[in-house]
């Protein structure tokens, strides 16, 4: 018996890094997964990975899942996703949104319609996306909604600074932005029985993006945590009881062990404070 077992999941960015874990574990607990992203094929993006390549090894490995190429910032492609995955499989009972876009850039230099861009993809897509699956959710009296964030989020707080940052303020923006969110939808669909909750990483995941930003060495490097913590730590928050976890704004290692899935942690949420949203 899987933990996902007849289980409809939307997982966004799912063609490669956290998205792609998840994707591929979700699957192995027995869920029916439509894996959306922009990159269809290999070759289409200048970083590895697809969702082609995801649906073949979820596939492989006996598991059930369809490729949906998706703009998250545009609300009728997050429409057309959301149709797909209920005529495709059935109505949706878990929505992942992993997809996000970063440039770090000082906002002195950064591009206005890259600001825009980011945005749309990483505040307004899971919006988007959250609204079209509580349709069925409501109805239902059943769901979970499980947003990705980040560490950027927590603010460097007040000065003086030893540096001048890395140009990240953006990104940090719209991760605070999808934890308010997150918290602010929660509250709204509680009494429907649908839990709403987000997770960042306690520790940089070794992925082709952080890799190609160069805020990780390389799949190696000690400070960094594997994509799968990170894809653990989203099952658990999408199969615990909506009563029990939802609002809830924690971090890979800090919710996996407190719920005894691993003995031992490090990073944001165990020995280091995370944002004010996943203060409790």
């Amino acid at each position: 018996m899987g933990k996902l077992d007849g289980k409809v999941v939307i997982v966004t960015g799912a063609s490669r890094g956290i998205g792609k874990a998840v994707a591929k574990l979700f699957a192995a607990e027995g869920a029916k997964v439509a894996c959306a992203a922009r990159t269809l094929g290999e070759g289409e993006h200048m970083l590895e990975g697809s969702l082609s390549t995801t649906v073949a090894e979820i596939q492989q490995a006996g598991g059930t899942a369809i490729a949906v190429q998706t703009d998250v910032s545009d609300e009728e492609s997050c429409a057309q996703l959301v149709a797909t995955a209920k005529k495709q499989l059935g109505p949706v009972d878990v929505l992942v949104n992993d997809a996000a876009l970063s440039f770090f850039v000082p906002t002195k230099d950064f591009v206005a319609k890259r600001w825009v861009r980011a945005f749309a993809v990483n505040v307004h897509g899971p919006f988007m996306l959250s609204q079209k699956v509580l349709t069925d959710m409501i109805k239902r009296r059943s769901g979970a909604i499980v947003n990705v964030s980040s560490g950027a989020a927590i603010g460097p707080g007040s000065g003086p600074y030893r540096s001048s940052g890395t140009g990240g303020t953006m990104y940090g923006a719209t991760k605070a932005a999808l934890e308010r969110f997150t918290q602010g939808l929660a509250e709204e669909v509680y009494q429907y029985g649908i839990s709403v909750t987000a997770v960042s990483p306690s520790n940089v995941v070794a992925t082709p993006g952080t890799v190609y930003h160069k805020l990780v060495t390389g799949w190696d490097d000690p400070r960094g945590e594997p994509p799968e913590m990170m894809a653990k730590a989203i099952l658990l928050l999408a199969t615990t009881p909506c009563k029990e976890i939802s609002g809830r704004v924690t971090y890979s290692q800090a919710i996996l062990k407190e719920y005894g899935w691993i003995t031992e942690g490090k990073g944001k949420g165990i020995d280091q404070l995370g944002s004010g949203y996943s203060r409790r």
